[in-house]
């Protein structure tokens, strides 16, 4: 189909909306994991490495789905484990899923340990070119979802690109508050942890031949999330509770003085 023709074509719109859609909340995971890979830089080179990061996965993105071929073949087993047979594709994902692990666990480590042990030992040294490499590192695996995804919804590679696009620069834009949420919010930063520890436990799951639906981790994810919001909301009203109480108390602290003065 001629690309201008596309645009008159309800079918193409559809699927495009539905790909865009899906592709933010595909890279949802991603964000989180960047913003707080991001987070351990200097504050002047965090929002550099965010935009890298996400330009990266776009870059990855693309340059994916004009290899849909090779994307093919790495669903094709090259060898046998255990019985079970074993690709390429099954390979990045553990792979991506055990580094996934492996960084939140070090995270919340970090997190939970981190004050009493860097007493002890001072802390590892976080070079930008190492973020920047681990960020593209889990682009790739997640990039796989990603495209693996926009294929079996849009038969077009132009609504592919425009989605896939679409949804990164909308993540560029939100990803600085996101961080910023996360890392003013302890709490909430060890909830994004968790999740990231689900999605890596659930990338080695699909890497071992189990198929666990994304669905039922967000929606752990967004009832766990709702629960944190609630959290939030009550600690800010007490915070204002206390405040006003503290106002009475200095108002009245300053009558009596004046009523002790006469």
């Amino acid at each position: 189909m001629p690309f201008l023709e596309l645009f008159s074509d309800p079918a193409v719109w559809a699927s495009f909306l539905t790909l865009t859609i899906l592709e933010i909340v595909l890279g949802v995971d991603n964000v989180i994991f960047i913003s707080i890979a991001a987070a351990r830089l200097p504050e002047a080179q965090r929002r550099r490495a965010r935009v890298l990061g996400l330009a990266g996965a776009l870059v990855l993105r693309i340059g994916l789905l004009f290899s849909i071929a090779w994307i093919v073949s790495l669903s094709e087993p090259f060898t046998t484990i255990l019985g079970h047979p074993l690709s390429w594709r099954d390979v990045i994902l553990l792979v991506g899923g055990a580094f996934l692990i492996y960084k939140a666990a070090t995270e919340i480590f970090a997190e939970v340990e981190g004050d009493s042990h860097h007493a002890a030992t001072p802390p590892p040294k976080v070079t930008f070119f190492g973020v920047i490499t681990q960020i593209i590192v889990l682009d790739l695996v997640f990039s796989l979802d990603s495209v693996i995804t926009a294929v079996g919804i849009a038969d077009h590679i132009e609504v592919m690109i425009a989605a896939i696009t679409i949804a990164i620069l909308l993540m560029m834009v939100a990803a600085t508050p996101i961080a910023n949420f996360v890392e003013h919010h302890p709490s909430t930063k060890m909830l994004a942890l968790a999740f990231l520890v689900m999605v890596g436990m659930s990338l080695g799951a699909e890497g071992l031949g189990f198929h666990i639906e994304r669905g039922f981790i967000y929606a752990a994810m967004v009832f766990a999330g709702g629960v944190e919001a609630l959290n939030l909301w009550r600690q800010k009203r007490r915070m204002r509770i206390r405040m006003a109480a503290d106002k009475v108390l200095a108002t009245q602290g300053e009558r009596a003085g004046v009523m002790h003065q006469h």
